[in-house]
C-alpha cells in the first residue's frame, strides 16, 4: 500500500510556471507506475501525464504536450510535474495516482487503472 501527498499548487499568472510534487510513503515506490490527473469544477477528472515505474518512459495528454514534464526520483519516493507556459484553462485540482505493476515499461492514462490517489493540490491560473 502507498499513501500519496501532493504539494506545490498555488495561484500563478498566465505564462508562469509551477512545480508540483507527489510524495509517497510506504514500501516499494519503484514498483508503482504513477500518473497526474486534474479536475476542474463541473468537469470529470482527466488524464494529464503518466510515467513508468522505472521512470524511463512518459506519456502526456495532447493539451499539455510541450508545456508539462512528468518525472520521478525513486530514491526520494517522489514524483514531479513541471508546468510551464500555464494557461487559464489549466486551472484545476491536480491529483497524483499510483498503481503497482510488474512491468517497468508500462504507463497508464486510464483513470480506473490506478489504485491509490492523493488528496489533490489546487492550481489557479489567472489571465
Amino acid at each position: 500500500q502507498v499513501q500519496l501527498v501532493e504539494s506545490g499548487g498555488g495561484l500563478v499568472q498566465a505564462g508562469g510556471s509551477l512545480l508540483l510534487s507527489c510524495a509517497a510513503s510506504g514500501r516499494s515506490f519503484s514498483s508503482y507506475a504513477m500518473g497526474w490527473f486534474r479536475q476542474a469544477p463541473g468537469k470529470e477528472r482527466e488524464f494529464v501525464a503518466a510515467i513508468t515505474s522505472s521512470g524511463g518512459s512518459t506519456i502526456n495528454a495532447d493539451s499539455v504536450k510541450g508545456r508539462f514534464t512528468i518525472s520521478r526520483d525513486n530514491a526520494k519516493n517522489t514524483m514531479y510535474l513541471q508546468m510551464n507556459s500555464l494557461k487559464p484553462e489549466d486551472t484545476a485540482g491536480y491529483y497524483c495516482a499510483a498503481v503497482q505493476t510488474r512491468n517497468p515499461n508500462a504507463a497508464y492514462y486510464t483513470r480506473s487503472t490506478y489504485s491509490y490517489w492523493g488528496q489533490g493540490t489546487q492550481v489557479t491560473v489567472s489571465s
